[in-house]
C-alpha cells in the first residue's frame, strides 16, 4: 500500500510540471515573443512591402473619412486590402503568412501571386507591378515612403530585403489577438467608431472612438493628419515597435489631449505609463504575454484610458456608450 501510494505521488508531482509546461506552450502559440532588435530587418521591409499595397488602394479607392479606406484589414491569413474597385472589376491583394505568398485576386476569376522571400523592396514593387500589368491593371502610385525618416523611393530601395517566415508569423499571430480584443472594446461604443484596422503608414493597429465634435484648431500641418484629426478621438492600438518605444506594445491617446491626462491615476494595469515622445499610454507587450490574463489585462488597459480621457473631455458618454450587463 506505501508503495502504491508512494507511486501515485511521484506520478501527480511529475503530472504538474508537465501541465504547466503544456499551458505555457499553449500561451507561446498565442501570444509569441517578437523582439524588436532580433526582427526589425523584417519589420522595416514588410512595412515598406504594405506602403506599396496600400498605396494603391489610396490610388483607387473612393476616399473615406480619416482614410479608412487605404488601411488593410487583418485575416485568418495575414492582411488583405479592402475591395479596390478598378474599372468594372473588382481586386483584392492579401499577404499570406502561411503560405508566404501575395495574392490578387480580381472579381473575373483571374489571379497572380508571388512568394514572400527576401526581396528587396525595389524586387517586390516592381514585380507587383508586373503581375498588375499582366491582369490589365494600369496603375502608378507616389513611390516615396510615408511617415518614416530617411525614405528612399520604393523603386530604388535595395537596401531593406529582409524577410524571417517565424518572425512574420508571430507578429501575424499577435495581430490576431489584438484584434480580437480591439473588436470586443469596440462593441461597447454606439458613437462614430472606427473599424478595427491596420496602418500601414505607421505600421499600427488602431480603432478609434469619437465624441461627435469636431476640432476648431487643429495642431497638425500635413493633410493626413488634418483629416485624421480633424475630430476629437480617443484611439487604443498596437505597433511592433515606434518612436522610442522599440518593442512591440498596446498604446492609447486623446486627440486632443484634455488637461490631467497624462497624470491620472486610475489607468490600469499598474505596468501601463505615459509616454512623452508618442503623447499617450503605453502598456508592453512583453508584460502583457507574461501576464497570467493577458485578455484581462489589455482590455483594462483600453477601458481605464477610455475612461479616463472621455470623463476628463466632458464627452456625452450616456449616448455614445452602452452596456451588455
Amino acid at each position: 500500500m506505501l508503495g502504491l501510494m508512494s507511486h501515485v505521488q511521484t506520478r501527480k508531482e511529475t503530472e504538474v510540471p508537465m501541465l504547466e509546461e503544456s499551458q505555457a506552450r499553449r500561451s507561446e502559440e498565442v501570444w509569441p515573443p517578437l523582439a524588436y532588435e532580433k526582427w526589425k530587418d523584417t519589420y522595416i521591409t514588410l512595412h515598406m512591402w504594405t506602403q506599396i499595397v496600400g498605396k494603391i488602394e489610396l490610388k483607387l479607392n473612393p476616399l473615406v473619412n480619416h482614410w479608412w479606406e487605404t488601411a488593410l484589414l487583418v485575416t485568418p491569413r495575414g492582411l488583405t486590402t479592402y475591395p479596390i474597385y478598378y474599372q468594372n472589376r473588382c481586386f483584392e491583394i492579401e499577404f499570406n503568412f502561411f503560405e508566404h505568398l501575395l495574392k490578387i485576386s480580381v472579381s473575373d476569376g483571374t489571379n497572380r501571386s508571388m512568394s514572400l522571400y527576401s526581396l528587396s523592396v525595389s524586387e517586390f514593387y516592381h514585380e507587383l507591378m508586373r503581375l498588375l500589368a499582366e491582369l490589365g491593371i494600369s496603375i502608378k502610385i507616389n513611390t516615396m515612403p510615408q511617415e518614416i525618416s530617411n525614405p528612399i523611393p520604393f523603386p530604388e530601395d535595395k537596401v531593406h530585403r529582409t524577410y524571417q517566415r517565424d518572425y512574420v508569423r508571430n507578429l501575424h499571430k499577435i495581430l490576431l489577438q489584438a484584434d480580437r480584443l480591439m473588436k470586443e472594446f469596440r462593441g461597447g461604443f454606439i458613437g462614430k467608431s472606427s473599424p478595427v484596422h491596420f496602418f500601414w503608414g505607421s505600421f499600427d493597429m488602431a480603432v478609434t472612438r469619437f465624441s461627435g465634435h469636431k476640432v476648431d484648431k487643429i495642431s497638425a500641418t500635413d493633410s493626413i493628419n488634418k483629416e485624421a484629426y480633424s475630430h476629437e478621438v480617443i484611439s487604443v492600438g498596437f505597433w511592433p515597435g515606434s518612436m522610442n518605444i522599440l518593442e512591440p506594445a498596446f498604446y492609447a491617446y486623446c486627440a486632443p489631449e484634455p488637461a490631467g491626462f497624462k497624470d491620472n491615476k486610475d489607468i490600469r494595469p499598474k505596468e501601463a505609463f505615459y509616454n512623452g515622445p508618442t503623447k499617450g499610454y503605453v502598456l508592453k507587450y512583453e508584460d502583457v504575454r507574461r501576464s497570467n490574463e493577458p485578455d484581462k489585462m489589455v482590455l483594462d488597459f483600453f477601458e481605464s484610458t477610455y475612461d479616463a480621457g472621455a470623463s476628463l473631455a466632458q464627452w456625452d458618454r450616456k449616448s455614445l456608450e452602452r452596456s451588455f450587463h
